[in-house]
């Protein structure tokens, strides 16, 4: 009976790494949520700057056409100030001519003359009538280009009200997909979060209840000794015991996963301190780490886990879960962990 009390007084839980690593989990989260929205404000702040262009432009176009119609209806003023001068001229002409007929008429000695002068008026007045026709054409000519120009400025305002509308509607559109993005984002981490709880719930249940293999924070946790010999990174009759249960949980669990998460579990190969010799096989930490993590890779593929569902990755001895300098904090390090997490 001490024994037995001895024994469950040596396996009491350490809830800290857990919470270190559920932060780490929340905090990578938050950065994720971030880096969406900055990008999001990024594409939305080109967007909006290739249509303030677009409205620079347009104003400038319509600045030049305003121009070009106030020189054309100065233009007009002046052929019209001048055609008034050629009427009044026109105008006066005639009365010169009706006054000359009426001298005419009334039969003085100076018919000769006055007929000659009622000649030369109407020779005149002949010529300025052509030429206020002229002037007329060139009046009505200038009136077309004017209406021509209004009715553009008409139509380029009326393009840049709707590019306007168009930026207003598309801002919306951004900051609605925005909002339905980061909804989306945080259903697909709860999702994954609840399998992730089923799975390491099953894995409880199916794998050996053993001091060496346990739950830390959002990973499952194999001590490197169930499954490789020292400094090994072949798999050990016992440890294939174990992988082939997990693996039978992966594919459980593959069924149940919908197809729109792209799930993957990250394999990570952990060791502890102590440098190699660099004589073996293996020069360093980070070689024997990521050749154990791939060595169970293979193994959970060998027994029907789709290889796009596994991710190898090695951290040598630079990822402790206890960075005191103990041999018991050295045996807590050299792991296996196993990580449900969205690729």
């Amino acid at each position: 009976m001490a024994l037995a009390r001895g024994r469950r007084s040596q396996r009491n839980v350490d809830y800290w790494p857990g919470f270190v690593d559920a932060l780490s989990t929340l905090l990578l989260a938050i950065m994720f949520l971030l880096s969406v929205f900055v990008l999001a404000q990024f594409l939305l702040s080109q967007e909006i700057s290739g249509r303030d262009q677009a409205l620079i432009r347009l104003n400038a176009q319509i600045n030049e056409l305003t121009q070009l119609l106030a020189l054309e209806q100065s233009s007009s003023q002046d052929m019209e100030d001048a055609l008034s001068s050629l009427q009044a001229s026109l105008s006066d002409a005639e009365s010169e001519r009706s006054r000359l007929q009426q001298l005419l008429d009334a039969g003085s000695g100076a018919g000769a003359e006055a007929e000659a002068q009622i000649g030369s008026l109407s020779g005149e007045l002949d010529e300025e009538r052509q030429v206020s026709q002229r002037a007329l054409s060139q009046v009505e000519l200038l009136n077309q280009q004017i209406a021509a120009l209004r009715s553009q400025i008409g139509a380029l305002e009326a393009a840049l009200d709707v590019s306007e509308a168009r930026d207003q509607e598309s801002n919306a559109k951004i900051a609605d997909l925005g909002r339905r993005l980061n909804v989306a984002l945080a259903q697909r981490v709860q999702e994954l979060n609840r399998y992730r709880s089923d799975f390491f719930g099953r894995l409880r249940e199916i794998l050996s209840d053993r001091e060496n293999i346990r739950i830390v924070g959002d990973r499952f946790v194999f001590q490197s000794e169930v499954l490789f010999a020292t400094g090994a990174d072949v798999i050990n009759p016992a440890g294939e015991e174990e992988m082939a249960k997990l693996a039978d949980a992966i594919l459980d669990l593959q069924r149940e996963i919908p197809p729109e998460i792209n799930w993957v579990l990250r394999v990570d190969g952990h060791t502890d301190n102590i440098p190699l010799s660099g004589t073996g096989r293996f020069r360093d930490n980070w070689e024997l780490s990521s050749a154990r993590a791939i060595s169970v890779v293979k193994f959970l593929v060998a027994n029907g886990v789709p290889a796009e569902r596994l991710v190898a990755a090695g951290f040598g001895e630079f990822q402790p879960l206890d960075e005191t300098n103990t041999p018991q904090a050295r045996d807590r390090n050299r792991r296996i962990e196993l990580k449900l997490t969205e690729r």
